[in-house]
């Protein structure tokens, strides 16, 4: 069973405990750290979905995450998400973004790694591919049919920066 920190709509916990899987209580949220992986060459990692997720099977998605364990922060969350799901750690994770939805609090990392590009290591059940690509490559992925458009919306401030 995982357990969540619940947090009020201004992202401050609240001492309540949620369990995945089950609905979420009006007015309560929880926590979701994404992960946009950069390589110190200028690429950008875009990761496959397994394609026994129930949402949006085998779609490439530029973001490695997930929810934030109970008793992790943001920045916690994404380091382990990060790991678990690509077996790559980073030099550095720099916020990039916040976004609040009907029961999630979004925080987004970009993180620069220098690992050798292909120690990318799949996790069962959560992804089955990935390819590196140019920051040309990402810009039209992010505008294609191909990419997962909430999660673009969510990276919008950081791609305007590009």
């Amino acid at each position: 069973m995982e357990l969540w920190d619940a947090y009020d709509r201004d992202g401050r916990r609240t001492g309540g405990v949620l369990i995945r899987g089950e609905a979420i209580p009006e007015g309560l949220y929880h926590l979701v750290s994404e992960v946009l992986v950069r390589h110190t060459d200028g690429s950008y990692l875009l990761m496959k979905r397994s394609r026994l997720k129930p949402n949006y099977p085998g779609f490439y998605e530029a973001t490695a995450g997930g929810s934030a364990l109970m008793g992790e922060d943001s920045l916690a969350c994404a380091r382990r998400e990060l790991r678990e799901e690509t077996g790559l750690s980073g030099i550095s994770f720099t916020e990039v973004g916040r976004h609040c939805s009907r029961d999630t609090h979004y925080v987004c990392y970009l993180c620069i790694t220098d690992a050798p590009r292909d120690a990318v290591r799949l996790q069962e059940g959560e992804t089955e591919g990935f390819r590196w690509v140019t920051a040309e490559e990402f810009h039209a992925f992010t505008r294609s049919g191909e990419a997962i458009s909430v999660q673009v919306d969510r990276w919008r401030r950081y791609l305007q920066q590009l």
